[in-house]
């Protein structure tokens, strides 16, 4: 899908906290970079509407982020820095099923659908568990699937490996590969970035890399100095 930045800005309180920029995605697999407070969630969050741009435009497959605001969050989902945040009901299975509720779906529908992300990312095992019992690993796939059942494009996600340990981390690396839709990853995992298609480097709110990883990454330490 083209996702499209035409001179789009964003400040707060008149201070820029990502400068105009204009550029075209449309990769499968996109990293974002940079330190702490560079703009690159800022920059994320234009995607789907979180945040709209101060100046400029940005448009998700030709729909634009604030006249389309209801369309585009349908097709770019988001997942937060920590997923269990954005999980509503206590059991996994009805938090999955919640997000299909306003779409007028019969229960039959909405059950079907369930199941069936629930099997495509292995999880069935844990459709009737309580979402405070699940492991760092289970918590993000549990939050994948809870948006990607409603039928997105693209997957935003953001610091998906913050925190896990070695297995949960190679299981949401694998989970990202696999995905058919195209994903946007916000990370500072930098070998998470490895067979990625494009990376972003932000540096004080300027894109200042649009690279392959191993460039970008170059780019990146040299501004960290080590």
């Amino acid at each position: 899908m083209d996702i499209v930045f035409s001179e789009a800005s964003v400040s707060f309180a008149g201070r820029p906290a990502l400068h105009p920029l204009s550029l075209r995605l449309f990769e499968r697999r996109i990293g974002i970079i940079g330190l702490n407070g560079s703009g690159k969630t800022t920059f994320a969050r234009l995607i789907n509407g979180l945040l709209r741009p101060t100046i400029g435009q940005v448009t998700v497959g030709g729909l634009d982020t604030v006249k389309d605001e209801a369309a585009v969050r349908g097709r770019a989902g988001f997942i937060f820095q920590n997923p269990q945040h954005q999980m509503i009901l206590p059991v996994l299975s009805e938090d999955i099923a919640f997000g299909l509720k306003n779409r007028r779906l019969s229960k039959e529908e909405i059950s079907a659908r369930t199941d069936a992300v629930l099997e495509r990312f292995r999880i069935t095992h844990l459709a009737g568990r309580r979402i405070h019992e699940l492991s760092g690993g289970e918590t993000q796939l549990a939050a994948i699937a809870s948006v990607l059942v409603t039928g997105p494009d693209v997957l935003i996600l953001d610091e998906p490996t913050n925190q896990l340990d070695l297995k949960n981390r190679r299981l949401i690396e694998e989970t990202i590969a696999g995905l058919p839709e195209q994903a946007i990853v916000i990370t500072h995992d930098l070998p998470l970035l490895d067979g990625f298609d494009r990376v972003l480097l932000f540096h004080e709110g300027r894109l200042e890399a649009d690279a392959a990883p191993q460039e970008a990454v170059r780019t990146y330490r040299r501004i960290v100095g080590c």
